[in-house]
């Protein structure tokens, strides 16, 4: 599957015609698919080069220096989360095995400075506190450019969401796929079909095999096309709700690698989840309903929607 491809370079250096397209273009990629490959976007391809490196250097690491980077309360939302804890399919169909996926989770400075869990931050490699910290800050600016365009792009004034997102609720997830020595148990993949569950979800990922799919209208699953120096954007249900769906939060997974492949097939991805602050109240745009097209949803807390979301896909929040 080609997913829509936007350049948002004219939106950050164009005029007022150029910043329009790029909107339109941008809110059309989300009322059909729910994604969009955007170019053009100003994130330093070197930044982008180091921060995965060292990541990979860090999921190298034997398993019991990373196990001392696991919070105490087993959650989501921070630290090193091994293999096997995780069932993100659970959020939309029950029972499923568990996601073969390792991850180490950060938060924005926003959240951090307001948590009483601050982020866990590995002692080595050393130079990888700093490389995260800047890749956050770089995802900041992107997120703040995309919450502009998606003003634009939903008719309203283009510092609307302004309000919301002066510090908004991010995550960065850095999400290991390791080698498949042992083939996957039956319905078990790298991560389970899901919805995200915030606002825009901003992906880069790499050309190993075994990577994205997404769900079409008819419920066939697509390999996405990888463009090289893009991020993936998509839309999460909180955002969906927002849009009283104009803007489709799709199904997605990432598949298993074909086990006729030689040659290593580990996978790594860099994801940034971004959403407005957790203690907004999320309720129809003004935009996006009308006296024939009225709010579909009821008002939600954003906080509690996301952690609700968090939990069920816990393979340890029923005990905890």
């Amino acid at each position: 599957m080609k997913l829509p491809l936007v350049d948002i370079g004219p939106f950050l250096h164009g005029d007022a015609a150029a910043r329009q397209a790029v909107g339109r273009a941008f809110g059309n990629a989300f009322e059909t698919t729910g994604f969009a490959v955007v170019v053009g976007h100003g994130v330093p391809e070197q930044l982008a080069s180091d921060t995965y490196a060292v990541m990979k250097e860090y999921f190298a690491r034997p398993l019991d220096q990373k196990l001392a980077d696991t919070p105490p309360e087993k959650t989501k939302a921070r630290g090193y989360l091994p293999m096997g804890v995780e069932r993100v399919a659970r959020t939309l169909s029950g029972e499923t095995p568990p996601d073969l996926c390792e991850a180490l989770v950060f938060s924005g400075p926003h959240r951090e400075a307001n948590s009483v869990r601050p982020n866990i931050w590995p002692q080595r490699p050393a130079r990888l506190r700093g490389l995260v910290e800047a890749w956050c800050g770089a995802m900041i600016d992107l997120c703040d450019h995309l919450t502009k365009l998606s003003a634009l792009a939903l008719d309203l004034p283009e510092n609307y969401f302004g309000p919301w997102y002066g510090d908004p609720a991010l995550t960065l997830r850095f999400v290991h796929y390791p080698d498949q020595v042992m083939p996957p148990a039956p319905g078990q993949l790298r991560y389970g079909a899901h919805h995200d569950y915030g606002g825009l979800t901003i992906l880069r990922q790499d050309n190993a095999p075994g990577g994205l799919q997404v769900c079409d209208r008819e419920g066939v699953w697509h390999e996405a096309d990888v463009v090289p120096e893009s991020f993936v954007i998509n839309v999460g249900d909180l955002l969906a709700r927002w849009t009283n769906e104009r803007w489709r939060s799709t199904l997605h997974r990432v598949s298993n690698p074909d086990r006729n492949l030689t040659g290593s097939s580990a996978r790594l991805s860099m994801v940034a989840f971004t959403g407005p602050n957790e203690q907004s109240e999320i309720a129809c745009l003004p935009s996006c309903c009308s006296a024939i097209n009225p709010a579909r949803f009821t008002p939600v807390n954003a906080g509690a929607y996301v952690r609700s979301k968090l939990d069920t896909s816990m393979e340890l929040s029923a005990a905890t």
